[in-house]
This record gives structure tokens, C-alpha cells and sequence, in this order.
């Protein structure tokens, strides 16, 4: 029997290890049957199989956007939203907190983070970046493994009609390392539901343990396989259904506690549960895809889908398929719950699915532009259909510049030779062109290329490096013009850098925002040293001097623009642009040469749109942040300074005092009223002189050029520098000559994250805008929900130390959490102030139960230790504090005695804590004692003289406790005959004191 289970073994783990990618090239069913109902039927079925015959209650799907969860960029499991459960802090008066029974259907995205499928799909037949996960849950011990399992079988076979006999199911083999036993409780259940032995197979913690982190509530799992093979040669093994058996808690120092209450959590995707019911060896010849997969045939000028995969698909036709039609759905969903294609986050993240669809539908299948959003069913709203086509219009350009640019680059380099990665840095998203870089590799291995991985990998760090000083910038010296460089311009009669186009874009109807481009002519060259050259070889970094531009030179606390240029004969070429600096109103963009340039030729000039837009929408946020402070503090209210980027802006403004969290909050809400009316933003040059006397009017101590440009929110320029309207003294009106929106509700939302003083006098501000500030807020209420929880759990009280420390504990992690967190400042004082009471209270429960439990074990102690002077012994303690409590009150009833106590824990685990008479010092000592006791323990210890504590591991107590009192007995000299007796009784006595 043990030889042939585990030759079975070794067969189901090669299946599962080779067959979930589901990569064979048949399309064939895999029965004759007819196919069952349809996805929405089977979807049906499962919800109302716990509704109604097991009384589960059925809750909606959660938003594929994670409410005030920064660990996730997208749900990627139905558990996301039940996290509070399972942690402990859910709110003891919400509707979750009553959840005992639950089932649902939650939409997911796995793309990006840890837990990422987005490089796998199209390579195969069964990963998707969206999917749906069925699930069923019970909270709190309402039911657990046996009643999970047959449910689970219950629904599969006779619901679902599945044949007993292509299922085979795994449970946890244990972990001897961990201290775990086998999981048989859940072996022999399915044992008892028929299921063969032959097909109840063991598997490690790598296989069938479940953890959520790194800490935190954690099980066994049991997981149910179908067997694409049918009986038919070896089984091909694919995952159907998971049960996780969450029993345990993971502690921070690795140890595994039982959890008080046992909950139960299940996931089975439904796509890949149709598949299998319709009889396919695909998700993707499903009633799911199928539609979709017609839709774009009929779409573009490729073949047929047949279903192919790797060799046999030639030119990755069917790959391009299966991509598209995954990513269209994934977008869909995402844009429904508001997540839209940006510049960080989980935003990046859609935005590299879209440009991904857009190459593959266009390159390989050979759409027209338009088909994605075409694709998009007309239920949904017109709003992310027009996104899409935005999207994939803006892309199209750009993909086929940076296909020209690959091949003008691989026909440069000649065979056997890595792809530069200045290239593909300068393609990517992170660049100019917004090529994702998974889709630059995947576009070179193509054509059998590979990229110089270690190359952009140095210039990934040093881009993160860059962003990092963003908020506390650095002043780099850059490329420099000296004073002798401009003096030579200026003897040459070379008129100043005419900068004015950088202010030429505008609003499209649809929001988005068009930025122009810019011809202009090299009037200058310069090495790194500044010495004026006529021309520039490949790879060097120079200085470029301009007749005019569109880039904005770094100024008035906004960051330079970044971007590129090209030859105007030679557009496939580009020369990255990192800075613009202005010197003396010439303006020098530092760039890299990828090919010869010379003074004279003629060039176009391309900003960086998301990272300019960011600027703009950072910018404008700054005035209305600057204008709100002076209705919250006072018209005198002083700027002394900001600096902004896309990432986000900070703010130093003069005060009396600091901000109070109230002044915090109406700071933001005036900022957010603004934004919310999407009030216009006018922009005009004036002659300085009209400047002058305008009541309201926002300048800086600084040098102004003449005419000046007046930034006005919601008020004409002319009517807002009109003495007698007084219109700057009720919004935000400023000289400016920064690049700002064209109207404010592109800022999105405005949250304050960060403030401290400065100087005396001077407080910092830092902010955070749109995507950013709202992740903010839900990351604030998330944590504020917390707090109400833990508090309700104080007022409840608790009778048992563990449970108490637990708490207290919570609370400290609670308090690091909100004092890390990015989230409103205001909200962040005020849960401090919460939590600073809270952990007071929920310290001192823990000492008046510890003191409680202490007094209890030692009145036991010293009914079998009526006198000293020393006492070696073990009693049960459920922590470190308690047998320190213990030790201390020993002492204190027996005086001149010296007590060892040992308390075995779990798997092993010993605490160990003594405290040494004051005559006995400084021959025999606390610290030295622990530490012999606990190295023979092979653990450690820590102390003084009179007290110490340790830990170790054993599984002999008898010989710990002969060590530490013959540690003792060594060095505790008699002092007198009743003190010699006394010892020479705990020598060669019975050991009653055991």
C-alpha cells in the first residue's frame, strides 16, 4: 500500500506540475456529451446550491479596486475582502461582523504585484489577468472541514454532474519542521466520501498550506483536481476547487499559534470550472471567450482562431487572439469600478494591458484602428469605450515609431548581440514612447533578440533614485552655461531661448489634454565641461541650446520637462531629453546622443505628456492649496517656498502655530469644492505696472519678467486684476509662469499626507493628488475602521491573558500602521490621539490580568515551596511577562530566596525566567544563571544581576531542570546550618519541588 501511494504520488505531483497551463494543441472535447448549460447557468447554480440548500448568504462582488488595502493593486482573491475577519479587526457593530455563512462570485485581476499572470497570457490556453473566483466561506467555526468538503463534493458531482472518478483531491502532509502533523482529519473525510485512496494524495507546505503573508492567520488547504486525461494514460491533473482550513496565526518571530476562531475559505475560477463542464481543454472555447474571440475576427484581416499554442502557432496569430480578448474584458471591469490607464500604480498597470492589446491587434492581426473599443459591449458605458479608443488611437503612433526604432536598431547591431537597453529605456513607459517593457521583450524575442537585462535594470534604479528625491529634491549641478558661455552668446548676438510654444496645448472634447510639438534649430552644442563644440558623436552626453522650445526649464518650484527630440530628416532616431535648465533666458536641455548631431540642424521637440501633465495638474493644485491656507489662516498667510513634480508637490507656508487637525481639514475641503466645480483656469500676459495695486493678489518675494503671466482660477484674467472687483481676494490669483490646467477638475482630489515643522515659524506641507489622494483616503477610513473596531473589542473586555495581549499588541502595530501610513494628515493626528488612550488602557487590562494569573500560580508554587533558598521549578504561563511576574512575587512572599522557573510552549518552546537573592550577588548572578540554563537549551537569555529571562527549545525539562539547580547549588554558599540543610535537602531530596 505505501508503495503504491506513493508511486501514485510521485504521478499526481508530475501531473499537476506539467498540466495546469493547459498547453495542448487539441481542441477536441472531451466528451461526446452535449455541453451543459451555459457560464452565467454554472455561475447560477453554485450560488443558489449554498443559498438554498445550505443557507449561505450570498454578497455582492467587491471592486476590483482595493478600498484601503496599499498591499494590492488589484482584488486578486474572493478573501481580499473579508480580510478584517480573518485579522480580527473587523468592526464588531458592522454589517461584516455578523457574516457566519457567505458565498459570492468576486471579480479578479492578477496582473502586476506579487501574484501577476500577465506575462503568461496568450502562451497558453487557461491564464487570464481577469477572472471570476466562486467562493464559499464560514466565519468564526459556523462550520469547518467536513461540512466544507462535502459540500464541495456535493456540488461537483451531483450538481454539476462531474464523474467521481476524474476527480482526485490532495490534503496537507504535514511539516516536521514546522512542528505540523498531517492534516488527516481532512484525508479521511474524503476517504469517507467514496473518494479512492489511490486519489487522496499528501503534499507539503509549499502545496497545500495557505498563509496570507508573512504574518497573519494561516492552514491547511485541501485542494480538488480533474483529470483532463479521462482514465485514459496517465492522469493531467488541473486545479478545480481550493479549501483552506484558516486554524493557525503566524507570529512575527515565524511561530505558528492556534487562531480562537477557525474559519473556512474557498476559491474555484469559474472559467476554469466551465471549461470543464462545457468539455473543453480551454477557457478560451468557452461561452466566455467565444463571442469575443468571433467579434475580433471579424474585426481584423487574421485567420480563423484555431487554438494553437506555441510552435504550431505560427506568427503567434492565436496568441494575439487569446490576448486581446483577455484584455479587453480586463479593462472593461476595471474601468467600470473606476480604475482608468494612468502613470502609477494600478492605473501603469492598466495601461500597459491596453498598449498590449493594441500591439498585438494591430501587429498581428492586422486590425484597424478602433477595434478594442468596438469590442467592448454596448451595455457598458460609452465612457470606457471612448477611453479605449483614445488610448488606442494615442498608442498607434507610438508603437509604430518604436517598431521603426527596433528595426533601424537590430540592423545596426549585427548577430549575437544584446538589444541596448539606453534603446529600450528611451521606448519604454518609463521613456518617451510608452512601450511597456514586457512587450519590448516580447516584440525582440520575435525576432530572436534579447535585451540587455543588467543595462536596464542599472537605469531602472537610477530613475527610482531619481523619483525618491522628488520630495525632498536635491540639487544636482547638471549641465551648466557659465558665465563666460553666456557672455560669448551675448557678444555673438544670440538672442535668448524663445520658450513661449511651451505654453501650445490644449483641451480635447473628451478631457484629455494635446500637446504640440516644437521645430526648432541646434544654435549651439556643449560637452559635459561646457566647452562650446560644433557637433556631438554617439553616446556622449551634451548640452543643447536651442532657437526656441516647449520644454519647461526647471523653475519656480516646478520640475524641468523631460521628453525627447528628433533630426527633422531622420524621425526614427531619437535623442533623449532628461532636463531643461534656463541660464541668463537660454535655456540648455541636457540630452544623449544615440547618433551624430551637429549646430545648424533643424529638430522637433516632444515633452514627456504624462510626466508635463503631472507637473500641470501638481501646479495648479499648488495654488489652490496656497489660496485655501489663506482662508484657513489668514489673508497675511505667507508662502516661503514649494517644489512639485508628478509624484507629488510640497508646501512651505509661515505660521504662528502649527496647523490644527481642523485647519488640516478645511484646507482640504476648500481645495476639493474647487476641483469638484471644474472651475476654468485663464492664463494671460499683463504688463507688470497692472499688477501692482490688486487686493488679493498672490506674489512671491521675487523678481518678475515684464510683461508677467497671471494665473487666475474661475475668473478672467482682466476681471480679476480689476482693482474694484476684488476677485482675487475669493479665489486663488497669482503671477506665474509655471504650466497649469486648463480647468481644475483634472486634479481629481487633493489630500494633505504630510507636515512638520520646518523652522520656527515655517511649516512643511506635503500632498498628494488624484489616483494618489483618493488611495489616501480609503487607506485613512480603512485604518479608522480599524480603530473603531479595537476599540469596541477594549470595551468588551477580556478574561484571558493571551487574548489581552493579543490586543495590546494590535494596538501597537495598529499605531505603527497609522504613523506610516500615507493618508490624511489631519486623520492621522487624530487616530494617534485615539490610539495613544487605547494603548494605555488596553496595557494596563494586560498587566491587571498577568498580575491576576500571577498571584494564582505562585500561591501554587508555594504550596510545594513553603522556603528557600531556592527554588527550580516549571508552571503553566501563557507569555514571558507572566512567568516575570511570578519569579518577582516569589521573592517577594520568600525573601532571600532564588527562584528558576521554566514554562513549556508549543512545539517545543521553553520560557525561562529567575531572579537571584540580593546576598547571593555578585558570586552567583540572574543573567549568568539564564544563560547557562537556556545555551543548554540551545537558546538565549538576557538580564542583570538580580533578574533575567530567556527562551529555548527542549523536550527533556527533567534535564534543563537539573542544570539550572545545579548551577546553583554550585554557587549558593551556606551561610548558615539551617541554610546548609536547606540545600543539602533540594540535593538529595525526592525533588518535591518538580
Amino acid at each position: 500500500m505505501a508503495v503504491s501511494m506513493a508511486a501514485a504520488a510521485g504521478r499526481l505531483r508530475r501531473a499537476i506540475r506539467r498540466s495546469p497551463l493547459w498547453v495542448s494543441p487539441s481542441r477536441q472535447p472531451l466528451s461526446s456529451k452535449p455541453p451543459p448549460a451555459q457560464a452565467t447557468a454554472v455561475r447560477d447554480a453554485f450560488l443558489n446550491f449554498f443559498r438554498d440548500r445550505h443557507g449561505h448568504r450570498l454578497v455582492p462582488s467587491a471592486s476590483v479596486r482595493p478600498r484601503g488595502d496599499p498591499s494590492l493593486l488589484f482584488v486578486n482573491a474572493g478573501m481580499n475582502q473579508f480580510k478584517p475577519i480573518f485579522l480580527g479587526t473587523v468592526n464588531p457593530r458592522s454589517e461584516m461582523a455578523g457574516f457566519r455563512r457567505v458565498a459570492n462570485s468576486q471579480k479578479c485581476v492578477r496582473a502586476g504585484g506579487r501574484h501577476s499572470d500577465l506575462e503568461d497570457v496568450g502562451r497558453d490556453l487557461s491564464h487570464h489577468t481577469f477572472f471570476e473566483m466562486l467562493g464559499n466561506w464560514a466565519f468564526g467555526g459556523e462550520y469547518f472541514k467536513e461540512e466544507a468538503c462535502s459540500m464541495a463534493w456535493e456540488l461537483l458531482t451531483q450538481v454539476y454532474g462531474i464523474p467521481e472518478d476524474r476527480l482526485w483531491v490532495s490534503y496537507f502532509g504535514g511539516d516536521p519542521k514546522a512542528g505540523l502533523d498531517p492534516d488527516l482529519e481532512s484525508r479521511d473525510i474524503w476517504l469517507s466520501l467514496g473518494v479512492p485512496a489511490s486519489h487522496v494524495l499528501s503534499f507539503g507546505p509549499q502545496e497545500n498550506f495557505w498563509e496570507m503573508g508573512d504574518t497573519g492567520p494561516c492552514g491547511p488547504c485541501t485542494e480538488i483536481h480533474y483529470d483532463l486525461a479521462g482514465r485514459v494514460g496517465a492522469p493531467q491533473l488541473v486545479e478545480l476547487w481550493n479549501l483552506v482550513f484558516i486554524q493557525h496565526n503566524r507570529e512575527a518571530d515565524g511561530s505558528l499559534q492556534p487562531l480562537p476562531q477557525r474559519h473556512v475559505d474557498t476559491g474555484m475560477g469559474l472559467e476554469r470550472l466551465v471549461a470543464v463542464l462545457q468539455g473543453t481543454r480551454s477557457t478560451y472555447d468557452t461561452d466566455l471567450f467565444s463571442p469575443l474571440l468571433k467579434a475580433i475576427h471579424q474585426g481584423c484581416g487574421a485567420p480563423p482562431y484555431l487554438g494553437r499554442v506555441g510552435a504550431a502557432d505560427e506568427g503567434r496569430t492565436d496568441m494575439a487572439y487569446r490576448v486581446v480578448a483577455d484584455h479587453i474584458r480586463t479593462l472593461s471591469i476595471c474601468i467600470a469600478d473606476g480604475v482608468y490607464p494612468g502613470m502609477s500604480g494600478a492605473p501603469l498597470v492598466l495601461r500597459r494591458i491596453l498598449r498590449r492589446a493594441v500591439r498585438f491587434s494591430t501587429e498581428v492581426l492586422r486590425a484597424p484602428p478602433g477595434l478594442l473599443s468596438s469590442l467592448v459591449p454596448i451595455v457598458v458605458e460609452t465612457l470606457i469605450a471612448s477611453v479605449i479608443s483614445e488610448d488606442e488611437a494615442a498608442f498607434l503612433a507610438s508603437l509604430q515609431r518604436g517598431r521603426r526604432i527596433i528595426d533601424r536598431t537590430l540592423r545596426r547591431l549585427g548577430p549575437a548581440k544584446l538589444f541596448p537597453a539606453e534603446v529600450a529605456w528611451s521606448l519604454s513607459l518609463s521613456g518617451n514612447l510608452g512601450l511597456p517593457l514586457d512587450l519590448l521583450e516580447l516584440m525582440l524575442e520575435e525576432k530572436g533578440v534579447q535585451l540587455d537585462s543588467a543595462g536596464l535594470a542599472r537605469l531602472a534604479q537610477e530613475d527610482a533614485q531619481h523619483r525618491s528625491q522628488q520630495a525632498e529634491p536635491v540639487q544636482e549641478q547638471g549641465l551648466q552655461l557659465s558665465v563666460h558661455a553666456l557672455g560669448e552668446l551675448q557678444r555673438r548676438g544670440v538672442p535668448p531661448t524663445d520658450d513661449s510654444p511651451k505654453y501650445n496645448y490644449s483641451l480635447r472634447p473628451s478631457g484629455s489634454y494635446e500637446f504640440s510639438t516644437c521645430e526648432a534649430q541646434v544654435l549651439q552644442l556643449y560637452t559635459e565641461d561646457g566647452t562650446a563644440v560644433a557637433s556631438v558623436g554617439k553616446g556622449q552626453r551634451f548640452g543643447l541650446l536651442l532657437d526656441k522650445t516647449n520644454f519647461y526649464a526647471e523653475q519656480g518650484g516646478q520640475a524641468s520637462d523631460r521628453g525627447y527630440l528628433t533630426r527633422v530628416d531622420q524621425e526614427d532616431v531619437l535623442f533623449p531629453v532628461a532636463r531643461a535648465q534656463v541660464f541668463g533666458g537660454f535655456i540648455l536641455h541636457e540630452a544623449v546622443a544615440p547618433e551624430d548631431l551637429k549646430v545648424g540642424d533643424q529638430v522637433q521637440l516632444h515633452v514627456d505628456e504624462a510626466w508635463r501633465l503631472g507637473c500641470m495638474k501638481k501646479h495648479t493644485a499648488t495654488h489652490l492649496l496656497s489660496w485655501a491656507l489663506r482662508q484657513a489662516l489668514g489673508p497675511g498667510t505667507e508662502q516661503r517656498g514649494s517644489h512639485l513634480n508628478p509624484e507629488r508637490l510640497r508646501f512651505d507656508v509661515a505660521t504662528q502655530a502649527p496647523l490644527t487637525s481642523q485647519q488640516l481639514r478645511a484646507v482640504e475641503g476648500t481645495v476639493r469644492d474647487a476641483v469638484a466645480q471644474d472651475e476654468p483656469v485663464y492664463m494671460e500676459d499683463v504688463a507688470l505696472v497692472h499688477t501692482a495695486h490688486v487686493p488679493g493678489l498672490r506674489c512671491l518675494d521675487e523678481v518678475y519678467p515684464d510683461p508677467v503671466r497671471v494665473v487666475s482660477v474661475g475668473v478672467p484674467v482682466a476681471h480679476a486684476l480689476d482693482p474694484g472687483s476684488r476677485a482675487a481676494l475669493k479665489t486663488s490669483v497669482e503671477l506665474c509662469c509655471g504650466t497649469h490646467l486648463l480647468r481644475t477638475g483634472a486634479i481629481g482630489d487633493l489630500v494633505i499626507v504630510g507636515e512638520r515643522q520646518l523652522t520656527r515659524g515655517t511649516t512643511r506641507l506635503l500632498a498628494v493628488t488624484g489616483e494618489q489622494a483618493q488611495q489616501a483616503r480609503e487607506v485613512g477610513q480603512n485604518l479608522a475602521q480599524e480603530v473603531e473596531a479595537a476599540t469596541e473589542r477594549l470595551r468588551q473586555g477580556s478574561k484571558v491573558v493571551v487574548a489581552a495581549q493579543r490586543l495590546s499588541k494590535d494596538m501597537g502595530r495598529l499605531t505603527d500602521a497609522v504613523d506610516l501610513a500615507v493618508m490624511p494628515q489631519w486623520q492621522r493626528r487624530e487616530l494617534q490621539a485615539t490610539l495613544k488612550g487605547l494603548q494605555r488602557r488596553a496595557n494596563t487590562a494586560v498587566r491587571k490580568l498577568e498580575l491576576g494569573q500571577a498571584a494564582e500560580k505562585t500561591q501554587e508554587l508555594l504550596q510545594r515551596h513553603s522556603q528557600g533558598p531556592l527554588i527550580v521549578d516549571t508552571v503553566a504561563a501563557e507569555s514571558l511577562s507572566v512567568l516575570v511576574k511570578v519569579v518577582r512575587q516569589l521573592c517577594e512572599r520568600v525573601p532571600g530566596t532564588s527562584v528558576f522557573l521554566l514554562s513549556p510552549q508549543q512545539l517545543g518552546h521553553v520560557l525561562c525566567a529567575c531572579q537571584v537573592a540580593q546576598s547571593a550577588t555578585p558570586a552567583f548572578t540572574a543573567e549568568a544563571w539564564a544563560l547557562a540554563v537556556c545555551s543548554h537549551m540551545g537558546g538565549k537569555a538576557w538580564g542583570s544581576q538580580v533578574a533575567a529571562r530567556g527562551a529555548g527549545t527542549t523536550t527533556d525539562l527533567e534535564a534543563v531542570l537539573s542544570t539550572a539547580r545545579a548551577y546553583a547549588l554550585d554557587r549558593l554558599q551556606p551561610s548558615s546550618p539551617t541554610d546548609s540543610h536547606r540545600l543539602h535537602r533540594q540535593q538529595t531530596g525526592p525533588g518535591q519541588e518538580l
